[in-house]
């Protein structure tokens, strides 16, 4: 059986009897040819099965039309919806992407940063295991334009494009103060990260700010499964023994918060289990607005996160650095805000679930 070649320009040309140049510049959208002629050579070669050779047009054009995007783990609902966003707006402006996953680690991390150099991307967006940023900055100062998502590098010189996770999590413990908690508790994850980090400080703000002096660290470290697998990052267990510990201790707290929908799983079943209802005996809010969220019973307040909003701002500054539109500016940081979804499982003396 004879192996299937791979249609040319030429074979379109001598399909129409035109020249191979009128046909690259018909495929292309040059002005110089007509629109009819255009109509007939496109038509040809759709009818050919003609694929545009990437690699040839690349050199041609001087760019190999390719964005590298580096993520922790794309399990995580947000990032998730990050990568397709991201896909679709650069498909948008003509690029395609590598994607390349490092799973929080250090060394996943730097190989990523050689690797999208090695391939000559024309940008990378990158999640970062943060730390020691230097092979991203080496990356940027390259040539090779970086904005970094989600996760930045203050000291360094590099576009960030973000959740302002401090300002959510404020307004969600004062959500919950102004619902009548007066003591809370906050299950966060024990990354070392400026998400996790700024949550804390949001939470901790909307204490001092009311009033709320906890006798005891109200901040509980959940473990991370982050670097075990590629399965998703949060394991509700982990929040169901401790959040068993808390139902269990002298003094339960008036609501719990935690740092991802995830863990309010294991909250929920820890007080169901102790005869406890969420929102009538304890306020829970959650961080994510994971899907399953809005079908809790009770229902979960919780915070949305701007997945689509960072993605489609993230591509368009990368695009501009790309291409040189303000190559010379400072760095850009940017924080979008997230938006708080109020339900019942907040509201105490709930008489729906929804």
């Amino acid at each position: 059986m004879a192996e299937a070649r791979r249609v040319t320009l030429k074979d379109i040309a001598k399909s129409l009897g035109v020249s191979v140049n009128t046909v690259s510049r018909a495929l292309t959208g040059k002005d110089s040819v007509g629109e009819e002629t255009r109509a007939r050579i496109k038509a040809e070669a759709d009818r050919l099965g003609y694929v545009p050779n990437s690699m040839a047009r690349s050199l041609v054009l001087g760019s190999a039309m390719t964005l590298g995007l580096v993520i922790t783990n794309p399990s995580n609902p947000f990032y998730a919806q990050l990568i397709s966003t991201i896909e679709q707006r650069g498909r948008i402006h003509g690029y395609s992407l590598m994607l390349l996953v490092t799973e929080e680690s250090p060394q996943g991390d730097q190989a990523a940063a050689e690797t999208l150099l090695r391939w000559g991307v024309d940008g990378a967006l990158v999640v970062p295991v943060q730390g020691d940023g230097e092979h991203w900055d080496r990356l940027n100062e390259s040539g090779v334009p970086v904005v970094c998502l989600n996760r930045g590098f203050p000291s360094l010189e590099l576009d960030f494009i973000g959740v302002d996770y401090e300002r959510s999590a404020y307004e969600a413990a004062l959500h919950l103060i102004d619902g009548g908690a007066r003591t809370l508790c906050l299950l966060e994850e024990d990354l070392p990260i400026s998400p996790v980090a700024d949550r804390i400080t949001g939470f901790r703000r909307a204490l001092a700010e009311s009033g709320i002096s906890p006798t005891v660290d109200p901040v509980v470290a959940v473990p991370t499964r982050r670097q075990e697998s590629l399965a998703l990052p949060w394991e509700p267990a982990d929040a169901y023994r401790l959040a068993q510990q808390i139902v269990r201790g002298r003094d339960l707290p008036d609501a719990i918060m935690v740092g991802n929908d995830y863990f309010a799983l294991g909250v929920y079943r820890a007080l169901t289990e102790a005869s406890l209802h969420v929102a009538d005996d304890v306020l829970v809010g959650g961080f994510g607005d994971h899907p399953f969220a809005a079908y809790l019973n009770p229902a979960l307040t919780t915070v949305r996160l701007p997945a689509a909003e960072i993605g489609t701002s993230a591509v368009d500054l990368l695009l501009r650095r790309v291409k040189g539109d303000g190559s010379q500016e400072r760095a850009e940081k940017q924080r979008l805000p997230a938006r708080l979804v109020e339900r019942a499982s907040s509201r105490a003396g709930r008489s729906a679930s929804t």
